[in-house]
């Protein structure tokens, strides 16, 4: 093998060593993605159809936990038909952008409650705190939970228990609670400033 060819193929082995770095999220591209999204995600009183609750508010979420979530739905990991149809076929840097977009959406709207007691709820969710305590840091993985509408995060926690929802941790953590201090807990962060919806 004669020098040049032996220089093509060190340099070749070299490159296709070196990881691909991925594209940068497009705030602006994730923004004009988000459009097909639009119809529910931007209203505070729109309902999913059955079982009745409210389209989770999705604006101030943390960038890494809205990738993690649409991919779950790709994977039908989550179980929402309209939500995997939705995002069937999304690229990794499309759920990026859209995440990355969302992560910059901030606001005031209020989220729907609907009874409990929020003071129980703060006691009971103190083991849930580590996780999802609104940390918005670079890095942060975890969802945010404040400011959610609370018959969301009611149907969140009973997909868990039931297993309809696949994460260890997460069943693991909501497994032995009743129906009462599941509303509690979900009273409690509902109570909290924190996501918003998309305007």
């Amino acid at each position: 093998m004669n020098k040049k060819m032996i220089t093509l193929v060190v340099g070749v082995t070299a490159l296709l060593s070196v990881p691909m770095m991925a594209q940068a999220a497009d705030v602006e591209a994730g923004r004009d993605a988000f459009e097909t999204c639009r119809g529910c995600h931007t209203s505070p009183g729109t309902s999913n159809v059955y079982p009745t609750y409210y389209v989770p508010k999705v604006g101030g979420q943390v960038a890494a936990y809205t990738v993690a979530a649409l991919k779950a739905y790709q994977k039908s990991e989550r179980p929402h038909r309209t939500m995997m149809a939705n995002v069937h076929g999304f690229s990794d840097q499309k759920l990026e952008n859209i995440a990355a977009y969302l992560e910059t959406v901030t606001g005031s709207a209020r989220a729907n409650a609907n009874g409990g007691n929020a003071a129980n709820g703060k006691k009971l969710a103190e083991s849930c705190m580590a996780c999802h305590n609104d940390n918005t840091d670079a890095g942060a993985t975890n969802p945010r939970l404040a400011g959610q509408h609370q018959n969301y995060l009611e149907k969140a926690m009973q997909d868990y228990q039931s297993g309809a929802r696949k994460n260890a941790l997460m069943q693991s953590m909501v497994q032995g609670l009743s129906e009462d201090e599941i509303n509690d807990i979900a009273a409690y962060f509902t109570s909290l400033k924190g996501l918003t919806a998309v305007k």
